[in-house]
């Protein structure tokens, strides 16, 4: 395995079964559906069974049996195996690979900052970029604010409106 990805943050046991719940990072609702096994710390567990509750992913792991198992388990960061990602369509981009690019005003070309997160968390999500001055603004990742998205150029184009924002 080359690298680790976080996707989640065990919160908690779930009946008396040894299922917990997971409030996921992952953008993708269906994230935990599709792996066989995430790394809690560095051991690995087997995913028997994920099923989604409103915003939180129910994991029944293997070898998890009891809800005195399961509350051990409480606060650990969820991870999946890099290998275990699945491609992307063309236009979709993984958040990991777009922390840190340079975020520039469509109108000026004008360097507004850098993408420092993506809330996915939300109805849609929210774009936080860490201004020159150092202050965080968000921008609606939505098409009629963020226009381009060149990481192989190392940047997001985005068309702000006024009073959206102070930068």
């Amino acid at each position: 395995m080359r690298e680790k990805i976080r996707i989640g943050k065990i919160t908690g046991p779930v009946g008396l079964k040894g299922e917990v719940k997971v409030m996921s990072y992952s953008g993708d609702p269906e994230r935990f559906s599709h792996l066989e096994k995430i790394y809690l710390k560095d051991t690995e567990y087997v995913i028997e069974r994920a099923s989604k509750r409103n915003r939180l992913t129910i994991l029944k792991l293997e070898g998890v049996n009891d809800r005195n198992e399961a509350e051990k388990l409480r606060n650990l960061y969820v991870d999946m195996a890099e290998e275990d990602l699945e491609p992307l369509e063309e236009g979709s981009f993984y958040i990991r690979d777009l922390i840190g690019l340079d975020v520039l005003d469509l109108e000026t070309g004008e360097k507004l900052g850098t993408l420092k997160d993506v809330l996915t968390d939300r109805p849609q999500d929210i774009f936080v970029v860490k201004t020159e001055v150092g202050k965080d603004v968000m921008i609606p990742g939505v098409s009629e604010f963020v226009k381009e998205i060149k990481p192989e150029e190392g940047c997001i184009t985005v068309a702000l409106i006024k009073g959206l924002m102070e930068l």
